[in-house]
């Protein structure tokens, strides 16, 4: 069964601080896409170009950051181009182009926290495909995360549910899940960012060429954007989806994790759910019922017990070759922190550093 990482070392009072400041900012950033993305479509945009422009702004802004780090290595990143490529397909496109189809048809806290159930579906395949048995208290916290998700689609008092938008946010949910198996791959030397960048131009190229295949729709407008009380002009949700819920959130997340450690880092990225949920209301003027956010708290209650779960494994579980480790949420790898949106996240499949959404 896949384990935490412990971090052993005590953190200085200035370091501990400064490391949860910049992991609240990650996770408040990373909360905003959902809503700038509903309301991009609700401007006419569609669910693949709002993921496009999301995608190719990060992308500027990190690749960068990662030309620095790879300082001319550029065998590194040759030996792992079958790691970038299903990170940047999979992780990077397929989940957020899921998560902001599902946001189109539910709303935003709701998509976000049945794509939070990733880390019980990984517990699942590390148990079906590596024999990797979870402890009781691992399916402990699957059960409720999964009484949580009856409550959150409000199914006991007959409501109607969004059958596609269900259907995408699962979709969503796997893709996360596939991103946390593919972060606990080697991809010895590649730095988390250059992976994340790598992994952002593919996403985003293959996108385009989709698009233009007729595969996905492409479709963008200039109307202005309405929000709930004000609209603003459409390039500047665009470049905040770009620029704030993405580049920036990715490397605070970064930032975070290198100050706080992989286990603590990816317990205050819990938060970016309680930051979508308020965004979403602030925004979109969308109030979850009271049956939904008590679901909500049975869903992150049950993240945190697998979590806690996982951190009880067998030491040498890794050693023995069982599997790989995985050490976050839906957005952390072994040494990074990642979405929602996640993700997505998409700066820790390395196993360096970094965080990734969706």
């Amino acid at each position: 069964m896949p384990n935490l990482t412990h971090d052993s070392v005590a953190l200085a009072p200035g370091r501990l601080a400064s490391g949860l400041g910049f992991a609240v900012l990650s996770a408040s950033s990373f909360g905003l896409s959902g809503s700038l993305a509903r309301a991009l479509m609700d401007a006419g945009w569609s669910a693949a170009a709002a993921v496009v422009v999301r995608i190719l702004l990060a992308a500027v802004v990190l690749v960068p950051i990662a030309a620095i780090q790879l300082r001319g290595r550029w065998a590194v990143l040759r030996r792992n181009v079958p790691l970038v490529a299903a990170y940047g397909l999979v992780a990077v496109a397929g989940c957020q182009l899921a998560y902001f189809n599902a946001v189109a048809h539910m709303q935003v806290g709701v998509a976000l926290l049945i794509e939070y159930t990733a880390p019980v579906a990984v517990v699942g395949w590390l148990w079906v495909r590596h024999g990797q048995r979870p402890g009781w208290l691992t399916v402990l916290g699957a059960m409720i995360g999964g009484t949580g998700l009856v409550f959150v689609l409000d199914l006991l008092s007959g409501a109607q549910v969004s059958v596609a938008g269900t259907a995408w946010a699962f979709a969503a949910m796997v893709g996360a899940a596939v991103y946390f198996v593919l972060s606990s791959l080697p991809a010895a030397g590649l730095p988390a960012t250059a992976l994340a960048a790598g992994g952002l131009l593919v996403g985003g190229a293959a996108l385009l060429v989709a698009g233009a295949c007729g595969i996905v729709r492409l479709t963008a407008s200039t109307a202005r954007v309405e929000f709930a009380g004000f609209a603003v002009p459409w390039w500047a949700p665009v470049l905040a989806l770009g620029v704030i819920t993405a580049a920036f959130a990715y490397v605070a997340g970064i930032a975070a994790t290198r100050r706080l450690g992989s286990r603590l880092a990816s317990f205050v990225a819990l938060l970016e759910v309680l930051a979508a949920l308020v965004a979403a209301w602030l925004l979109l003027g969308e109030t979850p019922r009271p049956v939904q956010i008590f679901g909500g708290v049975l869903v992150l209650a049950g993240v945190v017990v697998v979590k806690l779960g996982e951190g009880r494994a067998r030491p040498g579980a890794q050693a023995s070759g069982a599997g790989p480790t995985w050490a976050g949420d839906g957005r952390t790898s072994s040494d990074g922190q990642r979405s929602s949106d996640p993700a997505s996240n998409a700066s820790t499949a390395s196993g360096s550093n970094g965080r990734a959404k969706w």
